[in-house]
């Protein structure tokens, strides 16, 4: 089901598109492939909505930079100083998160109004995005679609060709509060990821290097309180799979939530939301942005996050939902 959502000050419609299946509705906006809901049952039964978003259109103009629920890119995280060398040639993007490019830039996929067309169980959102938009090259014709499988599981799977050689690294931006959004901080939802690495940062944000999470506060492959001021990439011990494959688990004691997280992704950026404002609060969500790792393209021994003529961007993340007594 689609519906008008609201009107952006030139005119353009903005649609909702509901996802209903086996006792889960999810809502995507086709501005930014926003993910504006997730209702899902506590182990009552007691449908609520866990993530952060807002019930009008002008929330989310007004709230743009934190993402809420956002499709994030064309490059999600950060980029060093704004600019990166592909073959011999220096692109410059915008220092939107000075001195570096975040998300995308200021007018990144998170602000688009994407074309929205009905497939079974779910809504695919297209867009082509042209050569030099936010200083990136190439002509990208992209698409991410939205379906809920037989189980109630959120799946979100990307592609894109390009005419000429570019970079890519899309995710979403999702917020979850298991207990809802009403119920202030998440610092005792208890995570686990399945990372034996991370990406450690300097004062800009941007990695220094790889490190081990052994005996830090950075080791989540047991299940522990998620607490508080983490904005980090892991380095998922499955590295880049065709399939997705189960990396992390968070879960609310309160509600009994379970929110499972399986990717194709090589890492996942925990960000604890600590700078969040009005009408919401610090610490109040929980993003795990899957993705290749920060300022990949100026670090040759990360991933390569390249994409060529002739090849195809794909990347695909599941989110799983379900109850512990």
């Amino acid at each position: 089901m689609n519906e008008l959502f609201g009107t952006l000050s030139d005119g353009t419609p903005v649609h909702r598109w509901t996802l209903e299946r086996a006792g889960v509705r999810v809502r995507v906006l086709s501005y930014g492939g926003i993910v504006q809901s997730v209702e899902v049952p506590d182990r009552d039964g007691r449908l609520v909505d866990v993530v952060l978003g807002f019930p009008d259109l002008a929330g989310y103009l007004a709230h743009s930079e934190p993402y809420f629920g956002a499709l994030v890119g064309r490059y999600a995280n950060r980029i060093a100083g704004g600019a990166f060398a592909l073959d011999g040639r220096t692109y410059r993007l915008a220092q939107n998160n000075a001195p570096n490019c975040l998300h995308g830039g200021v007018h990144g996929f998170d602000k688009r109004v994407w074309d929205a067309e009905p497939v079974e169980h779910g809504v695919r959102l297209s867009r082509v995005s042209p050569d030099g938009e936010e200083g990136f090259p190439g002509r990208l014709e992209l698409s991410v679609t939205y379906t809920l499988d037989a189980d109630g599981a959120l799946r979100i799977a990307y592609e894109a060709v390009t005419d000429a050689p570019t970079v890519i690294n899309l995710t979403n931006h999702t917020y979850w509060n298991l207990s809802g959004p009403a119920a202030g901080s998440t610092g005792g939802h208890a995570l686990r990821i399945d990372a034996s690495r991370y990406t450690p940062v300097d004062a800009d944000l941007i990695p220094t290097g790889v490190e081990t999470v052994a005996d830090s506060r950075f080791d989540f492959r047991t299940e522990r309180k998620v607490g508080v001021e983490y904005d980090h990439n892991f380095v998922l011990d499955k590295g880049r799979t065709v399939d997705s494959v189960a990396v992390a688990e968070l879960y609310d004691p309160a509600s009994g939530r379970v929110l499972t997280v399986a990717t194709t992704e090589p890492g996942v950026q925990l960000y604890t939301a600590d700078h969040l404002g009005e009408p919401f609060g610090p610490g109040h969500g929980v993003a795990l942005e899957t993705q290749h790792f920060p300022d990949s393209p100026n670090r040759p021994e990360f991933p390569s996050t390249e994409l060529r003529p002739g090849a195809t961007y794909r990347s695909e993340t599941v989110y799983g939902f379900g109850v512990r007594d």
